[in-house]
């Protein structure tokens, strides 16, 4: 038997993914615990998971794999150095953070100290871990790989072609160049200053015009060989000492533009000025840029290697904008992302690269399409990886916080057309904070599951917000369908409901449809599997006037496709949507409000009492809020 930790450790997004003979066990990004958006460090309590989820302890690994690799590109990096003259505390920083991730070892001893670690440390380079994310995980038998990032082992960009289980890195983009670089520091310069509010820029991109492309045609210069160069003179982070923090925190950025942008563009936007269509145009420029330079590396790629498939992996990748013009803008015409294609995903990429060097018997995977089976290969078309809560659990919650719930095990229960329904009671005892049993009406469905969805789907139906707890924890950034806020996506109000009452966000932002997969085609102009929401397409035109909720001002919907084999209870709930409404889809955004996406019962009980959500589905049981 062969057992593989991955982790993403020591930069944003910190994760842990367990591999055990070629396949994936387990896989959460530690936010989801720590309860910290984008948390940077040494993922412990991922690791713990993962290890509790496997039945395993730290001194049962044979392998820990990190995505990234210290003793990379060196010669590159010593030319830099020489040639470049970048300032000392820059360097100095780098080389800290360097011996820091060489001291991994000592790490993972002091924070399992229950028994002798034995597991050998394989550093595997950061975007060959990216590459293998996505294309390892593929349904693909070979693929052209494409890696676009901020940074990582001193490259932002890599890329190969993939055949059968062979993988390597056949190209790269080193410092100081970087489409990551730039879309940031634009980022920042439009006032959204934190680590990973690059979404917002693309969320505001359809509301202007591209009136700045020429200006940012002087900052990013497309090559011909499909490569590009920043002007340097409107970046900071190839020569000064940017402030950030990587560790036991959320991931900061200081400053990465410099004056000499603001004298191109004008003056920066701070956070607290208001959006003015000057601001949309720029959003809507800075898109248009990424996607030339992107477009024009894929498509030299795709003259050197042919072919029609593609995978796409690195915090670019989660452009999904950019994502889904891909089979318009270029002859690739299938593309797979996995659902944690950033950082995150890396340390799935690291411990597949380290798989391969100590195979198990193979196994063939299961393919669709007719193509033909791969032999160990894993293939990952759903992103329930995450931590998973027994009815049992969730009911020992409600009644300790005062819900009056059966005391009945779920698996005892015989299959019945009848339900349980009580009224919220406060015990005697008093047991955290405890709800007033006036407020709420709970509805324990555990002895007729059938029921919960069409209960659900009318409550949606009649324009209520919902909050849907089940199942194993979705990998990566999206919520997808067990940790999620369901709406009624043909309510023209319910965004500002959204926006104002529960996500408390920028009233620009737009809301995700998660569509039954065989409805695709009739609602969108695609057919594509989507299924981890990481591609925007236009819906048909005639239908554009029936989703006000979801549809974006441009036509376009970050759609998730929902399959009855990867999510039974999900599709269930869509379809029975569609059987009251005739509308195939939902709206679905992340169940949290400015935080990371609920993990745990209690998370999504918080979250639901605190905001103003109608109903709460957690497991097998219904809370409904009373009318005042």
């Amino acid at each position: 038997m062969s057992v593989i930790l991955g982790i993403n450790a020591y930069h944003g997004d910190s994760s842990a993914a367990l591999v055990r003979d070629g396949r994936l066990v387990a896989a959460v990004e530690e936010e989801r615990f720590r309860r910290i958006k984008h948390w940077a460090g040494l993922p412990i309590e991922a690791i713990r998971y993962c290890l509790r989820e496997a039945g395993m302890e730290m001194r049962d690994l044979e392998h820990v794999a990190i995505n990234l690799n210290p003793r990379v590109n060196n010669v590159r990096r010593a030319l830099y150095l020489l040639t470049r003259r970048p300032d000392l505390q820059l360097i100095l920083n780098r080389l800290k953070k360097r011996t820091q991730t060489r001291s991994l070892e000592d790490s993972l001893r002091a924070a399992f100290p229950g028994g002798a670690m034995r597991a050998k440390v394989h550093y595997v380079e950061h975007h060959l871990a990216h590459l293998a994310s996505s294309y390892l995980c593929s349904p693909f038998p070979d693929a052209v790989n494409v890696s676009v990032d901020g940074f990582g082992d001193f490259a932002s960009v890599a890329w190969g072609r993939g055949r059968g289980q062979d993988l390597r890195v056949e190209g790269r983009v080193y410092f100081p160049h970087s489409l990551g670089i730039f879309y940031s520091a634009l980022t920042q310069y439009l006032g959204f200053p934190h680590f990973g509010d690059e979404y917002k820029v693309m969320g505001l991109a359809p509301y202007g015009q591209p009136l700045f492309l020429q200006q940012l045609r002087q900052v990013v210069r497309c090559q011909p060989d499909g490569g590009f160069e920043l002007e340097l003179k409107y970046f900071r982070h190839h020569r000064e000492n940017v402030h950030y923090t990587w560790n036991d925190c959320s991931p900061e950025v200081g400053p990465l533009f410099t004056p000499a942008l603001e004298q191109l563009l004008g003056p920066a936007r701070s956070g607290s000025d208001p959006l003015l269509q000057r601001h949309k145009d720029l959003a809507r420029s800075i898109q248009g840029m990424y996607e030339e330079a992107f477009f024009n590396l894929l498509n030299a790629l795709h003259k050197k290697y042919g072919g029609e498939r593609l995978t796409l992996s690195g915090g670019c990748a989660m452009n999904s904008v950019a994502n889904g013009k891909v089979q318009i803008e270029t002859p690739f015409r299938r593309v797979y992302i996995q659902s944690a294609a950033g950082d995150a995903g890396g340390a799935i990429g690291a411990a597949l690269i380290v798989a391969q060097k100590f195979p198990v018997a193979p196994v063939a995977t299961q393919t669709t399409g007719g193509e033909p089976a791969m032999v160990g290969r894993f293939r990952m078309d759903h992103a329930y990886w995450g931590p998973a809560y027994a009815d049992t659990e969730i009911a020992a919650l409600l009644r300790a916080r005062g819900f009056s719930v059966p005391n009945v095990a779920a698996e005892n229960l015989a299959p019945s057309t009848a339900r349980a329904e009580t009224a919220a009671t406060v015990p005697a005892s008093s047991v955290g904070a405890l709800v007033d049993p006036t407020d709420f009406q709970l509805t324990d469905f555990r002895s007729c599951p059938d029921d919960l969805c069409r209960e659900t789907a009318r409550a949606i139906s009649e324009g209520l917000v919902v909050g849907w707890f089940q199942g194993r924890l979705e990998w990566g950034p999206r919520a997808l369908g067990n940790r999620s806020i369901v709406c009624d996506p043909r309510r023209a109000d319910m965004k500002d409901i959204l926006n104002q009452k529960i996500k408390r966000r920028e009233s620009f932002r737009p809301f995700a449809p998660s569509i039954l997969r065989e409805q695709v085609g009739e609602w969108f102009e695609t057919d594509a599997d989507v299924p981890f929401m990481m591609q925007v397409f236009q819906f048909r035109a005639e239908k554009r006037p029936l989703l006000p909720a979801v549809c974006h001002v441009d036509g376009s919907g970050r759609l998730q496709t929902v399959d009855r084999a990867s999510n039974p209870l999900y599709y269930d709930l869509i379809n029975a949507f569609r059987e009251i409404t005739g509308v195939p889809m939902v709206l679905n955004t992340s169940f949290n409000e400015n935080e990371p996406v609920v993990c745990r019962p209690e998370e999504a009980l918080d979250c639901f009492l605190r905001t103003k959500m109608d109903l709460l589905v957690l497991g097998s049981f219904l809370i409904r809020r009373r009318s005042r």
